[in-house]
């Protein structure tokens, strides 16, 4: 998606000036929750204040939905006044938000190849039986210790059949010898 940009003026009113029209902070939330990277700049100096204004929408949604960050974050966030508080927790966040997308991604996809078994179940079970994945026909990891499981118990398999045919020792009990 093109970057919107949101120019605010003194009077507090915002200004996307991509659709020439005014928003609000409902429409910048629904508009970054669509993916849209949203930018806002005060309309008299030019300075990015998207922080803020992202702040705002935060705070306002807090208030109306009585639901708010975490108080030890927010605990943290206004104990970090020195820059290197402030760098590191940005770090962190920056580095969990990504952990977390990861894991929508890989949950996405996971759930399309389950949407595609549920689809498909006969080649889903073929394929499975064939030792092969739903992601890629290059055996996985499980895939080749499935196979290496089965090998062993048919080999235990052969063994104890050798051991059936093959004539037993009599061997002498010790309550015979005596």
């Amino acid at each position: 998606m093109p970057e919107v940009l949101i120019r605010k003026y003194s009077d507090r009113r915002l200004y996307d000036t991509g659709a020439s029209r005014y928003v609000k902070l409902d429409d910048i939330a629904r508009m970054v929750r669509e993916g849209a990277d949203v930018r806002v700049v005060d309309g008299r100096t030019g300075k990015d204040i998207t922080s803020a204004i992202f702040t705002q929408i935060i705070v306002e949604n807090a208030r109306e939905r009585e639901i708010a960050l975490p108080l030890q974050l927010l605990t943290q966030l206004v104990r970090a006044s020195d820059k290197a508080t402030h760098d590191f927790l940005t770090w962190y966040l920056d580095s969990t938000l990504n952990l977390y997308d990861k894991a929508q991604e890989t949950l996405r996809t996971r759930l399309s190849s389950a949407k595609n078994v549920v689809g498909s179940p006969l080649e889903f079970v073929r394929n499975l039986l064939a030792g092969h994945t739903l992601q890629s026909q290059a055996p996985s990891p499980q895939a080749l210790e499935l196979n290496d499981l089965r090998r062993q118990v048919e080999q235990l398999q052969s063994r104890l059949q050798e051991r059936e045919t093959r004539p037993r020792r009599k061997t002498k009990s010790k309550r015979a010898k005596k």
